[in-house]
C-alpha cells in the first residue's frame, strides 16, 4: 500500500531536524515538511483556512476551539514550543512598579491578549504574585515594531476585557519607552530593554526565578502543539500513532546530539555547564511529550484560560489529544 501523503508546517526546530531531513520517518506516511520561520503566520493559515494536514499550532487557540466545539482539529501531545516567560515583561521604571503587584490598574501592553504566552505570563503573576488584573486596560499591537501581530482567526472571549488596538504607527515599545504603557508582555522583551535605562524586566532576575518556579510546580509553558485536521485523523486514525511516535524519536535523537558535547552543537560556549543544569532541573528529557508527562502545564493552561474566560468551563486533559500507542523513552 502506498504511504499516506501530508503536509506538515512547522518551525525548523532542533527537535524537528530528524524529520526534515529524513532520518526518523513516520511509519505509512510520506511527510511533506515545509518550514516556515516565524509560527504565527502558520496559526493564522490553519485556523483561516485550514491550509496544511497537519501543522504545529498555538495550545490556547486549539483549547479555546475545542471548548467552544468549533475545532476542526484533533491534537497531539507534541509540544514543539516551551518557555518560560518571566523574562519577557517589560516595565518603564518611572511608572511607579517595583514589585509585580503594582502593575495592577496600569496600562498594558501587550502582543496579543489572547496569545498562550500573555495567558501564562498573567496566571504566573496572578499565582505566584497574586496580581489582580481586572482593573488593568489592555493595549494590543506588535512589540518591537509597528502595528499588528499576526492576522489571528480566534474565537471572541466569554467575558471581554478592557482592550484597545495601539496607535498602528507605533510599536508598544515605543509607547513603553514614551510612557503610553507602563508594561508590556508578549513573546518577545522590548528592544529598549537592552538599552534604555528608563526600561527594565519587572523580573530582574528571571533565570533563578523560572528554574525556582519550575521546581516548585512542574511547570514549563507549553505554547506550541501540533494539530491534524480532523477529517484526516478520522480518515486515517493511524497517523496519530505515526506521527506521534515520528515526533519522539526525532526529539530523542535531537537530544542525543545536544547531550554529546565532543563537538558542540550549538553556538553556546557554556553548553556542558548547561546540559548539567538541565540535568539537575528536568532530568534527562527537559521537553517532555504525552499528557501525563506535562500534566501540571496542561491543567495551569486549561485552569487559567477558564480564569481568564477564553472557556466556560475546564475540561479533563485527556480529551484534548487523540489516543496515540508507543512511547520511546530517551535514553542517554
Amino acid at each position: 500500500m502506498a504511504a499516506l501523503k501530508l503536509n506538515f508546517a512547522a518551525s525548523l526546530y532542533d527537535r524537528l531536524q530528524p524529520l526534515y531531513t529524513g532520518e526518523i520517518k513516520p511509519e505509512g506516511i510520506d511527510l511533506n515538511f515545509i518550514p516556515i520561520e516565524l509560527p504565527r503566520p502558520i496559526f493564522d493559515r490553519m485556523s483561516g483556512g485550514e491550509e496544511f494536514d497537519v501543522a504545529e499550532y498555538s495550545s490556547s487557540e486549539y483549547i479555546q476551539r475545542h471548548g467552544a466545539g468549533k475545532s476542526n482539529f484533533i491534537a497531539l501531545p507534541v509540544f514543539l514550543s516551551r518557555s518560560f516567560r518571566h523574562d519577557v515583561i517589560g516595565i518603564n521604571k518611572h511608572a511607579g512598579i517595583k514589585t509585580p503587584k503594582d502593575i495592577e490598574g496600569k496600562k498594558i501592553g501587550v502582543a496579543l491578549y489572547t496569545m498562550t504566552a500573555a495567558i501564562f505570563v498573567r496566571g504566573l503573576l496572578s499565582d505566584e504574585y497574586g496580581v489582580d488584573f481586572s482593573n488593568c486596560q489592555w493595549v494590543q499591537g506588535a512589540i518591537n515594531t509597528a502595528g499588528s501581530h499576526g492576522d489571528p482567526h480566534v474565537l471572541p472571549l466569554l467575558k471581554q476585557p478592557n482592550l484597545v488596538h495601539g496607535d498602528p504607527k507605533k510599536s508598544l515599545d515605543e509607547m513603553l519607552v514614551a510612557g503610553d504603557v507602563a508594561c508590556t508582555m508578549g513573546t518577545s522583551i522590548p528592544r529598549s530593554v537592552l538599552s534604555n535605562p528608563n526600561v527594565g524586566r519587572l523580573l530582574p532576575n528571571y533565570y533563578e526565578d523560572e528554574k525556582a518556579y519550575y521546581k516548585k510546580t512542574k511547570i514549563f509553558p507549553i505554547m506550541h502543539l501540533v494539530a491534524i485536521r480532523r477529517d484526516i485523523y478520522e480518515k486515517h486514525p493511524f497517523v496519530a500513532t505515526s506521527l506521534y511516535n515520528a515526533f519522539v524519536q526525532s526529539k530523542v535523537l535531537a537530544l542525543k546530539k545536544m547531550f554529546s558535547t565532543r563537538a558542540l552543537r550549538y553556538m553556546m560556549p557554556f553548553l556542558p555547564a548547561q546540559l548539567d543544569e538541565i540535568r539537575e532541573v528536568f532530568g534527562d528529557d527537559p521537553w517532555a511529550y504525552g499528557v501525563e508527562e506535562s500534566r501540571p502545564t496542561l491543567e495551569a493552561l486549561v485552569r487559567y484560560m477558564h480564569e481568564q474566560h477564553f472557556i466556560a468551563k475546564k475540561m479533563p486533559i485527556e480529551e484534548l489529544f487523540a489516543k496515540t500507542y508507543g512511547h520511546t523513552e530517551p535514553a542517554f
